[in-house]
């Protein structure tokens, strides 16, 4: 359903409807839009958006079949754009992955980050194992 792309309104582009919440009475949709673009062009596309939700409303009213049209009502959605400063941030912060598996690279690791012997998957580990238990604790009594 390609309402949006439809619109000859220049300032309406690169836009993405993410979600649309709606009221329990269906009267009422919020929808999530992310505008590529810097923050005058989401405000521009927002505003854009706004100015044809009377349109949009009546497009939408003939695809559906209910009692009452719901009233649009536009939300920019920066959840897109939150994740991915952060993913720029753990970037920078985080050491290099090796491109092959994903992984740490081990030359980036120091010694003292690396176990001296692989430790178990939790599904080896059984209740009361003395192989993996902690050996300083095993004569407390509980």
């Amino acid at each position: 359903m390609a309402i949006i792309s439809d619109l000859k309104d220049p300032r309406i582009r690169d836009v993405t409807v993410t979600y649309v919440e709606m009221s329990g009475d269906l009267r009422q949709a919020k929808v999530y839009v992310s505008v590529m673009g810097d923050e005058t062009k989401q405000q521009l596309s927002l505003r854009g958006l706004q100015n044809s939700a009377g349109y949009l409303q009546s497009l939408v009213g003939k695809r559906i079949d209910t009692r009452y049209t719901p009233r649009l009502e536009f939300v920019l959605d920066l959840g897109v754009k939150r994740s991915i400063e952060i993913s720029r941030i753990l970037s920078e912060v985080l050491p290099p992955q090796s491109e092959e598996t994903g992984e740490l690279d081990a030359a980036e690791l120091s010694a003292g980050d690396v176990p001296d012997e692989p430790l178990p998957a939790v599904s080896d580990l059984k209740h009361g194992d003395s192989k993996h238990s902690d050996s300083k604790h095993s004569d407390l009594k509980h």
